[in-house]
């Protein structure tokens, strides 16, 4: 490939990097409300790219692609059929990544589970979260053992999105309703997808605003506007 081959290929892999970092350009994009011209410019100057001719085109084409690809209106029709469900008194444990920490935890979450009880246990890569009921807080601090426990946070709220099983096949329904959340400045203390069921953590503060906020997601209702972040 000659060297003015090699600008295009790069221009391209400029322009798709800087608008897929600015989720509100690419919607804009997507339902055809920019200005390719002034966005071009825009990445020209914050990217310190020279050949606009270059990424005009870049920008038009990766347009066509995004309006091919959008899928807003699956996710849409996912929501149309998904339903709220909101419990308080949750709690999070945030324990050391330990192979005894699970070890220890497995008498416990048998008996949260056996009670069909709220029970969660995710291991990452530096920790291991376990969300459970407050009521359950002791038993889970006194099994895991106070040593190996980073953080607890207790009278706080969970709200699962209950949805249909064609979710995991949905591009882009979980990063929808994390964006739309934290548009309103709500704080995510656990954000996970499991199966049919998408789960937030937020703070009793949060809690009414989030499920206001999720809920105008699900009816496609207009989402409300949280006055103390104005």
């Amino acid at each position: 490939m000659d060297k003015s081959g090699k600008d295009k290929v790069s221009v391209a892999g400029v322009t798709r990097k800087y608008i897929d970092r600015h989720p509100s350009i690419r919607d804009c994009i997507s339902k055809d409300l920019i200005n390719f011209s002034s966005l071009s410019r825009l990445i020209m100057k914050e990217m310190g790219v020279t050949h606009e001719e270059a990424v005009l085109a870049a920008s038009r084409r990766y347009a066509a692609k995004l309006a091919r690809s959008d899928c807003e209106g699956d996710i849409m029709r996912v929501f149309e059929e998904s339903r709220l469900e909101l419990k308080t008194r949750i709690c999070i444990v945030v324990a050391k990544n330990e192979w005894i920490v699970l070890k220890n935890l497995e008498e416990i979450v048998r008996k949260i589970l056996s009670d069909k009880s709220t029970m969660q246990v995710l291991q990452g890569t530096n920790a291991i979260t376990v969300i459970s009921e407050d009521k359950f807080l002791p038993n889970i601090v006194k099994a895991i053992g106070e040593d190996h426990i980073i953080t607890i946070k207790q009278n706080i709220a969970e709200i699962t999105v209950k949805s249909p099983a064609r979710i995991e096949e949905t591009r882009g329904a979980f990063s929808y309703l994390v964006s739309m959340l934290s548009e309103q400045g709500i704080n995510l203390f656990e954000a996970v997808s499991c199966y049919t069921d998408t789960i937030f953590i937020v703070s009793r503060e949060d809690m009414m605003l989030a499920f206001d906020v999720l809920s105008a997601c699900i009816e496609d209702r207009i989402v409300p506007e949280n006055n103390s972040h104005r």
